[in-house]
């Protein structure tokens, strides 16, 4: 395992082991508030994990008890800190990811928290939870590229209770109208993620990559079907699938080399 140290620079830590990279925001004095340098190295230890052809999967969660995230730092925000939109610099980072991402919520989630998890692929709650996003209290208009995660991932309705009515949402809430995936005790946040890396882990990599990108893209509406070619045919020739096969027929569990 190897692990990158908590620094007041990047307020996260990061843990690698047996293919799966964990990302711990680290900032719970201020509910694991972003500042822009917090922003930009989350930005740039994605593309590490990203680039690391070890790697299987990618976990987010934070520290605390409290918050999972509170989004950017509002001292920040309003003392104009912030340079260009950082946060969805982040945002498509962590969406773009070839990795399958789980969100594993150790608290609740607020703001730019919320928008960071919906760019996962898989959230796990924990009872007792919440969630609001407040930018019609702050004055404040999302990105369309925002909007846009809220609308798909969600439903306009929910989008509008969330966005515009500024609704304060209870762990149930969340679960029942499609935000979490799964909703365990918080005894069992740890656990059932573990479980859920690894059922990712014997998948073949390469399937799972190719069709995430491929169903965020139809999420967006964004499709290029020569390149959505491309992938099929690049799962249909792999090793891998061939290994598939002849684990099937061999009636033993396919021993998957991302290639």
């Amino acid at each position: 395992m190897s692990k990158l140290a908590e620094t007041e620079s990047t307020g996260l830590i990061l843990e690698i082991e047996d293919g799966c990279a964990t990302i711990t925001l680290n900032r719970p004095q201020r509910h694991n508030a972003l500042s822009q340098v917090d922003m930009d190295n989350l930005c740039k230890t994605l593309e590490e994990v990203g680039n690391n052809p070890e790697l299987r999967v990618l976990v987010l969660t934070g520290t605390g008890e409290k918050s999972f995230c509170s989004g950017a730092f509002l001292g920040d925000l309003a003392n104009r800190k912030f340079k260009g939109d950082p946060l969805q610099k982040l945002a498509e980072t962590l969406e773009n990811i070839r990795l399958p991402s789980i969100c594993a919520f150790n608290g609740s989630v607020y703001g730019g928290g919320v928008e960071l998890s919906l760019c996962c692929d898989f959230r796990i709650g924990i009872e007792g939870m919440r969630m609001f996003v407040p930018p019609a209290r702050l004055g404040i208009h999302y990105p369309v590229q925002g909007l846009n995660r809220f609308v798909s991932r969600l439903g306009l309705g929910p989008a509008k209770r969330i966005l515009l009515a500024v609704e304060t949402f209870d762990s149930t809430t969340l679960s029942e109208m499609g935000f979490l995936d799964y909703l365990v005790n918080p005894a069992k946040l740890t656990e059932r993620t573990q479980a859920l890396v690894s059922e990712l882990k014997k998948l073949a990599p390469l399937s799972v990559q190719t069709m995430k990108a491929t169903l965020n893209e139809i999420a967006r509406h964004d499709i290029d079907p020569d390149k959505i070619k491309a992938r099929i045919a690049l799962c249909g020739k792999s090793d891998d699938h061939k290994e598939a096969l002849r684990a099937r027929a061999e009636k033993r569990d396919p021993v998957f080399k991302q290639r």
